[in-house]
């Protein structure tokens, strides 16, 4: 039966913490504050040898109504109260797989490497929405286990939960996992035409079709056409996806 004790893999177990490691972390918390107030993003620190939360950001995205001092002091039990049973097996499932790709990584490299993926949360009020999370390594022990972890909430521009995938900062290659066939395999990661990106960045700052079209010289059809090959493109349905998948992947 799964339980908190599931979600820290043993590949990954965190015992012994030295001095050198320890003075990684000196009051980094205030930066991670800091970061949260600015972009007001959903964040949240997994310490994976006290098997808990060090720190939960008050965007109430990830809350489902509860204070982020009440998530935090819940740890893990959070998940098993607001994720439903299927996303949670999704879940544990995602942290095998997650830490036996890590294990494969030079211990040196292993920073540079993000892990993302989508699941369903159960609102207070009955509603279940899809969010995307994406967890990556902040400090590791003396072996290179992962010892405290940055996760990054937002909502999903996916449809569905899972889609997991792995990719390396600086890289053009991601990591993506098949669920059913039980592997990774490589692809590329997705590149956006000069035009698409003129498209994005004023669709970002509030213009219409018309108004970009107007500023790019091109008719109205004509973003039209670039705004569906970018949609098909990204596997998003509106603009407000496009942005939100860009802006997660930085794609820009």
């Amino acid at each position: 039966m799964a339980n908190v004790n599931s979600f820290f893999n043993s590949k990954n177990t965190v015992r012994e913490l030295t001095k050198n490691v320890i003075d990684q972390t000196s009051n980094y918390i205030e930066a991670i504050k800091a970061f949260s107030r600015t972009t007001y993003s959903s964040l949240y620190v997994i310490d994976y040898e006290k098997k808990g939360f060090d720190y939960v950001s008050d965007n109430p995205l990830f809350l489902c109504g509860h204070s982020p001092e009440e998530v935090e002091e819940m740890g893990y039990e959070y998940y098993f109260k607001y994720v439903p049973e299927e996303d949670l097996d999704l879940l544990l499932t995602i942290n095998t797989v997650g830490f036996d790709f890590y294990e494969a990584i030079p211990i040196e490299e292993r920073k540079d490497y993000t892990i993302s993926y989508d699941f369903l949360l159960k609102t207070k009020e009955g509603k279940s929405i899809l969010i995307n999370q994406k967890l990556t390594p902040m400090f590791l022990n003396e072996e290179g286990k992962v010892w405290k972890a940055l996760c990054v909430v937002s909502l999903s521009t996916k449809s569905n939960s899972g889609n997991i995938t792995i990719y390396k900062n600086g890289s053009n290659v991601i990591s993506e996992y098949d669920l059913k066939a039980n592997h990774w395999r490589t692809l590329e990661k997705v590149k956006l035409t000069n035009r698409e990106k003129e498209i994005i960045q004023y669709s970002i700052r509030g213009y219409s079709i018309k108004e970009i079209a107007e500023k790019i010289f091109v008719s109205p059809d004509t973003v039209k056409f670039h705004r569906k090959k970018l949609f098909e493109k990204l596997d998003v349905t509106n603009i407000s996806e496009a942005i939100r998948y860009v802006t997660n992947n930085k794609l820009l």
